[in-house]
């Protein structure tokens, strides 16, 4: 088909806030953008637009009519009675309509010739759709992705539901797939998976994300919402960073020679009669013109700064000590024979996926849990600054600027007084959102509001429960960059692979079977050890397959004979050269070239990917395999 979608000019408000102005975009095949942009800049907005939900103020907005397009929109339906099957059937909804209308023009008797060319595009759309078989595609989109047909949604968690509707989304082959948000509240496992799967996906994909993680492994293209433009950048989330530095860099000085030289014109314009008498009125007329541009210069949004109030007592140097610690609930066993010592100024992330008790843990240490059996001795002088603690209690009914001052016009930050709103403005809230009830807030906003009340509290000791869900990328980086300079004791627990690397300096990582083992590093450095995730939010029907993916137990241990030290001797080039094989095979195909090609090439491709990291996987297990042996014999 002729792809072609685009903006030409489209601009958008809501009242009196500016989404774009007649901001222009291009999608090409084969595509994985991602758009970028703080909360409420209108990226959600963008995507409507393309879906047709909403229509543009000015401007076109340009699909061919004929493209197959589907969204998997950033919040989750409510869980129902319904079935997975029918819910993942629905994506065929547009497909059925086809074949039925196919149907009833086939009906008629002597049908004409408008008539005969309605069924050949009606055909030529079906076949392009997947055909007829409907039920077989619905089950093979439900098999690929393994997910519990007969089960009833209300049954699922969310990170299931997710799935769900990717599959729904997938289901009628998309030529474009919008994603909105889709690693929301997703464990990483999870978002591993989905990033597997868009990676497969043959189509376009235009997603919006605050995942830097995501975005720097999928995308081949960013495009930024920037003062109602859109803005490309090619490549994946760094080089976006380090384009746009360079952007920024431009721009400053190119605003800066301007407004000397208009200055220069306005100290010439201002002179005396004579000079006023004998002035150019070319020159005038390009001082108007100057103006006109000055005028119309929009700045650059300020930047989030945020503070936080770190506590002038020191904790004890020995902040918490777990001794032998069990505990668990419904016969799951969430932590086996845990020990634990937290110094004085460690910065650890907790890693685990959903429903491994991750949360529990945090619980324990804080004194909420009592373990089933075990010690938790925790040290002097603690100041904690607990943020799930926090978003269980916020007031919805209250302002934001009520919520953070409770009640107080002035706040204290490192002993200085700083009025309220003055205060809320570094969060990114204006004076006029700094007074807006916190119910008429978003999911970011509200997290906004959390983080500014939370660092206020002066503390030697901060835990964080997914602080980065929500938060656009602006936030996020201010707050790595502000914890980064804390210097008390740090614990956070986190899906977000990037935030963890940049800011704690060891990781707790759930292993499985209540084992929880601590590792130097942030995320990266674990995840090159190749190790497994405990998988704790399973349904029933795929328990089989999501245990085998988090972990293979050991051989019966028995000294290596003669062949297998071979075999394990070998293993580690071999691994090596497998690896360079997928980095190599990954780096092409994350290229919008790639997608360009014959499509019966692009599928081998992908196709011959998927076996390398399948023999890949399997020498590491056989690799883990063998050393667990012969170390028991070392």
């Amino acid at each position: 088909m002729i792809f072609d979608v685009r903006f030409d000019d489209v601009s958008l408000a809501f009242g009196d806030q500016v989404i774009l102005r007649a901001a222009n975009l291009r999608l090409d095949p084969g595509e994985r953008v991602c758009l970028i942009g703080r909360n409420g800049s209108g990226k959600s907005s963008t995507l409507k637009l393309l879906t047709g939900d909403i229509e543009p103020d000015e401007g076109r907005v340009e699909l061919p009519a004929e493209m197959r397009l589907a969204m998997l929109d950033q919040a989750l339906d409510e869980p129902t009675e319904r079935l997975v099957r029918d819910v993942v059937t629905d994506g065929m909804h547009a497909q059925r309509s086809r074949i039925e209308a196919f149907r009833a023009l086939s009906g008629e008797p002597s049908p004409g010739k408008a008539h005969l060319r309605e069924l050949e595009a009606l055909q030529a759309a079906i076949d392009a759709g997947g055909g007829w078989s409907i039920d077989v595609h619905v089950d093979a989109i439900i098999s690929q992705l393994e997910l519990p047909a007969s089960e009833r949604m209300s049954e699922l968690s969310g990170g299931w539901r997710r799935r769900v509707a990717l599959a729904q989304a997938l289901v009628g082959k998309p030529e474009l797939l919008l994603l909105d948000e889709p690693t929301n509240h997703l464990d990483i496992s999870t978002i591993e998976w989905l990033e597997g799967e868009v990676r497969r996906y043959d189509g376009t994909v235009l997603f919006v994300s605050h995942d830097r993680g995501f975005v720097e492994r999928l995308a081949t293209r960013v495009i930024s919402i920037d003062r109602g433009t859109l803005r490309s950048w090619p490549g994946g989330y760094r080089a976006y960073l380090r384009q746009k530095r360079k952007a920024d860099t431009e721009e400053d000085r190119a605003n800066a020679l301007f407004d000397k030289l208009l200055a220069e014109e306005e100290a010439w314009i201002r002179r005396g009669i004579k000079a006023r008498e004998s002035r150019n009125e070319g020159r005038v007329r390009a001082l108007e013109a100057m103006r006109e541009q000055r005028a119309q210069r929009i700045k650059r949004p300020a930047q989030a700064r945020i503070h936080i109030n770190e506590s002038e007592q020191l904790s004890g140097k020995k902040v918490f000590e777990v001794r032998n610690v069990t505990h668990g609930y419904s016969g799951i066993t969430l932590l086996r024979n845990f020990s634990l010592r937290i110094m004085r100024g460690d910065r650890i992330g907790i890693i685990g996926n959903n429903g491994v008790g991750k949360s529990t843990l945090l619980r324990i240490l804080l004194g909420e849990v009592k373990p089933d059996t075990g010690s938790v001795k925790r040290g002097t002088h603690l100041q904690v600054a607990y943020f799930d603690q926090l978003r269980r209690e916020l007031d919805t009914s209250k302002t934001v600027a009520e919520i953070v001052g409770e009640g107080r016009d002035y706040i204290d930050i490192q002993g200085r007084k700083k009025h309220v709103v003055g205060y809320l403005t570094d969060f990114l809230f204006s004076a006029k959102r700094a007074m807006t009830r916190v119910s008429a807030l978003s999911g970011g906003e509200r997290n906004r509001v959390i983080l500014a009340k939370l660092l206020i509290q002066p503390a030697n000791l901060l835990i964080f429960d997914e602080p980065t869900n929500d938060l656009d990328v602006e936030t996020l980086e201010a707050l790595e960059a502000r914890l980064l300079a804390y210097s008390a004791t740090l614990i956070v627990v986190s899906h977000d692979r990037y935030f963890l690397d940049q800011v704690v300096t060891s990781t707790l990582v759930f292993e499985g079977d209540g084992v929880v083992h601590r590792y130097s590093g942030g995320y990266s450095d674990w995840e090159r050890l190749r190790r497994h995730l405990a998988v704790g939010d399973s349904p029933a029907p795929v328990a089989r397959t999501a245990r085998r993916s988090s972990g293979r137990a050991p051989s019966p241990a028995k000294k290596l004979t003669y062949k297998l030290q071979r075999e394990l001797d070998g293993l580690p080039q071999q691994i090596q050269a497998l690896e360079q094989r997928v980095q190599a095979m990954e780096q092409e195909v994350n290229t919008a070239e790639f997608y360009r090609q014959p499509h019966e090439n692009v599928q081998a491709a992908l196709q011959e990917l998927d076996q390398l990291r399948s023999r890949l996987e399997a020498a590491v297990d056989r690799w883990g395999e063998l050393e667990t042996q012969s170390q028991k014999f070392r």
